[in-house]
């Protein structure tokens, strides 16, 4: 009766945790006052994407290697949004993504909706066109369908055409097929799942300022075919608007969004949405590096059939980004939410805010009965000379400029050197580690360079604890220790600090610059490890994951 009354108060509070609406302390664009300030997610969302459906509007974003995939948002009123799922559970082939690929996977999706389902379509630079369905955004999607194999093919966007003929347009990685710049369209099944025709090259940037074309979106609006991309560069570029009579062009461009004197830099990729109100509003993001690509929301309004997006202040056709704007209108219904960044681990799911390295497997860690996380040690290479290939590690995205992380744990070790602990995970990372020699534990600061050009890490010692507690067992007994740690970033650079009560916190280590990872933002959570491949796992367990002001 005592198992059937926990695991009946375990799937209550699971279902107490998804009905609640989460409010950030770190970051809430709403203002509460019918504003709202810019970016409306300060969180690394690459390459976002937005369709919507009658009061509703979905958001999805590159996830590149980490899986769950293609996470997939929800919001009312563009302002304040939620995760509500992933469309991606396992990349393949199995081979590649089974260990991280940084950089690699889904690159710039595309979401749309089309006779009562939803589609997400996305290319991968080395395998080809994807995309997956579902009739319910949160809900299952389907297995990922290769559309067009092949190389090179990137940033993928479907049309369905008012007579039920679908065209994809697309733009090209120089990395893969040693061309880009080049937007081309081609013809798919009106089902979406192959092609019927051909490329055909409608846009051509190079040798023009419009070099790096890529990321484009397909609409049509009163009988006229939009292409809208960013051209330029990265943090460096601009949103251009293309039209034409015919899907294949020839199409007239016009650039419609450029930094001009604000501080919001690219502005780059993003989608075009026309509201149930009869308003135009246009996402995209801002490179910023550490913290990634963070998104914004631009008004549009349409002149002689040209949709300036932003605050056109000289009537050039080109808006600059707005920072603080009136809200969307909207029938009602909104509410103020943000994408989850605390998490108490009392759900039986992992949450919606973490993501692993590479496709999960089962000893990575899994959620407990008992209202914890565990994250297994991996048993690392043993040529290994850093931690930037590990898997396991569970990860979520920076919040905000300026957070504090806290995290209370358990570390479990079955054998010397099995290790875990907080981390800043980048191109460079440092984490806080507990390390077990002999029958205590050392506490360390983990410093890397250049990790993925397989840069060793440093390890300095901080202090040496003992055990909270011992297994008394003689089969294979742990040494366990109970701490909480924690992280200060602000301005790009974070602190580390530890605690044994949870009231009183010391320094521990360096000031650490952060640096962000492959195509992606620096990202923070929980790393266990071990390197030894013959001993039994020992284990880092975290009660809770609180992500606070400064």
């Amino acid at each position: 009766m005592r198992t059937i009354f926990s695991v009946c108060l375990l799937l209550l509070a699971t279902m107490a945790m998804a009905q609640q609406d989460y409010r950030s302390e770190v970051w809430s664009p709403d203002n509460g006052d019918g504003t709202y300030t810019n970016p409306v997610i300060n969180a690394d969302y690459s390459d976002p994407d937005v369709c919507v459906v009658g009061d509703d509007y979905y958001l999805t974003a590159s996830s590149f290697q980490c899986i769950p995939g293609l996470p997939v948002l929800h919001s009312k009123d563009l302002v304040n949004w939620e995760i509500i799922g992933y469309a991606v559970k396992q990349l393949q082939p199995r081979e590649v993504f089974d260990t991280p690929s940084h950089g690699n996977g889904i690159w710039a999706p595309s979401i749309r909706y089309h006779n009562g389902e939803f589609y997400i379509y996305w290319g991968d630079p080395d395998f080809g066109v994807f995309m997956v369905k579902t009739k319910d955004p949160a809900g299952e999607w389907s297995e990922p369908l290769c559309v067009i194999p092949g190389k090179g093919m990137i940033d993928t966007c479907p049309l369905w055409d008012d007579d039920g003929r679908c065209y994809l347009v697309n733009g090209w990685a120089n990395s893969r097929s040693r061309f880009a710049s080049v937007l081309t369209v081609r013809e798919l099944n009106a089902e979406g799942t192959k092609p019927i025709s051909e490329p055909v090259i409608v846009f051509d940037g190079n040798g023009t300022e419009n070099r790096t074309c890529e990321g484009p979106k397909f609409y049509k609006r009163d009988g006229w075919y939009w292409i809208m991309c960013p051209a330029g560069g990265v943090p460096t570029g601009f949103q251009l608007a293309m039209r034409a009579k015919t899907p294949y062009g020839p199409y007239e461009a016009k650039k419609v969004l450029a930094q001009g004197k604000t501080a919001v830099n690219g502005p780059h990729q993003g989608g075009w949405v026309h509201t149930a109100m009869g308003e135009d509003w246009f996402l995209h993001f801002q490179d910023k590096e550490c913290y990634g690509r963070v998104v914004h929301l631009q008004p549009v309004t349409w002149k002689d059939n040209w949709p300036v997006m932003g605050v056109d202040k000289d009537g050039d056709y080109c808006g600059e980004p707005v920072v603080t704007y009136r809200k969307p209108k909207t029938r009602g219904g909104w509410k103020m939410v943000n994408p989850v960044e605390t998490d108490e681990f009392s759900s039986n799911r992992m949450g919606l805010q973490w993501q692993w390295q590479a496709n999960y497997n089962q000893v990575f860690g899994m959620p407990t009965a008992f209202g914890t996380f565990r994250v297994y040690n991996h048993k690392h290479r043993t040529d290994a000379v850093n931690l930037f290939d590990v898997p396991n590690m569970l990860l979520q995205k920076t919040p905000a400029d300026n957070f504090t992380a806290t995290t209370k744990i358990r570390l479990t070790s079955k054998a010397d050197n099995q290790m875990g602990g907080l981390i800043m995970m980048g191109l460079d990372y440092s984490a806080l580690v507990a390390k077990r020699v002999g029958d205590e534990f050392v506490l360390q600061q983990l410093v890397c360079h250049a990790a993925d050009k397989n840069k060793p890490e440093t390890a300095t010692t901080i202090a040496t604890l003992q055990p909270t507690e011992k297994d008394v067992i003689d089969y294979k007994p742990g040494i366990h220790l109970d701490i909480y740690l924690r992280m200060v970033v602000a301005d790009g650079k974070c602190k580390f600090y530890y605690s044994l009560d949870g009231r009183k916190f010391r320094a521990a280590g360096e000031e650490f610059k952060m640096r962000e990872g492959k195509w992606i933002g620096a990202k923070i959570g929980l790393v266990s490890v071990e390197p030894d491949e013959n001993t039994d796992r020992g284990w880092v367990e975290a009660d809770w994951f609180r992500v606070t002001r400064k």
